[in-house]
């Protein structure tokens, strides 16, 4: 048995059970997600949401999923049917693999890449090419024009969320997700975690983390008052639900980011608990309320607002940001010079 595990079609067969098991696992997950997500826009607008399908309406998403598989597919007359039909599947892709490098506990990772920050960010970059391909391939204006303000709000968002990270690369001195959390194991739990000293990095990465999925207030490629849904309008069934699947598993993951490099991943906020995965996924569904929440009450931006914010807010005081980061890691100033942390 040791033979077979350590040979290359045992390896083979261990990665590929590894990543079976997370993407099931973040599957599932998304179904009681989504239901919490309804559950809480539901409780803001003094409503009952889903509480029909199965005890208490946990059974709902799942309702949903099979209807959506069961579901005629409609390609349009126009369009250019195999771009069509590949981009939902490039969205829903790129989102998956992105997972392989997230840790969610210490050891518990698909792939411990040094550079899997770098990783992460260049799989989030090509994300826009599938929202591109679909709204070019309907052959229709309207998800044209929802495919253009997509990937120009994605670009936009994705180059503060770069300089942000970056200095929390300088406090960490490590692109490996694994070692940004273990350098926010410190004496004083979670006083330890790099929300402190970056604190107003940490309020800027989650806000853009909104528009880069195109969450609102930032749903202006989905702004159905204007676009009529976007690039998504003339898909149905399977490939819609490729979409959707790929934006909410990109909304978990940058939950998961802000966990590991703001507020420890897998570690526990009081000194003397024990770490483990239950913090990691208990802090992810803490900030995925906070999205719901987001949602449920905050007013959907103009274009030019979404655009303004971008460029002239959060890119120059990011930029600074690096900078002032890197000043106090010089001089090891506490929280930002990498040995002082867990000192």
């Amino acid at each position: 048995m040791t033979k077979f595990l350590n040979s290359d079609f045992g390896i083979f067969v261990i990665i590929l059970a590894q990543c079976i098991v997370v993407t099931v696992a973040i599957l599932v997950s998304l179904a009681f997600l989504l239901y919490m997500d309804r559950k809480v826009w539901a409780a803001v607008q003094l409503r009952r949401g889903p509480n029909v399908v199965g005890p208490f309406g946990l059974f709902q998403s799942f309702a949903d999923f099979l209807k959506f598989i069961l579901k005629e597919i409609v390609v349009p007359a126009g369009a250019d049917k195999v771009v069509f039909l590949i981009a939902p599947m490039v969205t829903f892709v790129l989102a998956a693999i992105a997972w392989a490098v997230v840790p969610f506990a210490d050891g518990w990772v698909i792939s411990d890449l040094n550079v899997g920050i770098l990783y992460i960010f260049a799989i989030s970059s090509l994300g826009v090419y599938g929202i591109i391909m679909g709204g070019w391939a309907s052959n229709s204006k309207y998800p044209f024009l929802g495919a253009l303000r997509s990937a120009a709000q994605m670009v936009s968002y994705e180059v503060s969320i770069g300089l942000i990270i970056i200095g929390v690369l300088i406090s960490t001195g490590s692109l490996n997700l694994t070692e940004i959390v273990r350098a926010q194991d410190g004496r004083w739990g979670l006083f330890s975690w790099y929300w402190l000293p970056h604190l107003p990095m940490m309020v800027i990465f989650f806000i853009s983390a909104h528009a880069e999925t195109n969450r609102p207030p930032f749903d202006l490629p989905e702004a159905e008052s204007e676009l009529v849904a976007g690039y998504q309008v003339e898909y149905s069934s399977t490939p819609y639900l490729l979409f959707m699947i790929g934006e909410y598993m990109n909304i978990v993951l940058m939950c998961a980011l802000t966990t590991i490099l703001f507020f420890g991943g897998w570690l526990s906020p009081i000194p003397g608990l024990p770490d483990g995965v239950l913090w990691f996924v208990g802090k992810v569904v803490f900030f995925f309320f906070i999205f719901a929440m987001t949602k449920a009450i905050v007013p959907r931006y103009r274009y030019d607002q979404l655009m303004r914010l971008g460029w002239k807010v959060f890119l120059p005081f990011s930029l600074g940001w690096v900078v002032f980061a890197a000043l106090m890691a010089r001089y090891d100033f506490p929280g930002y010079a990498r040995y002082t942390v867990g000192g």
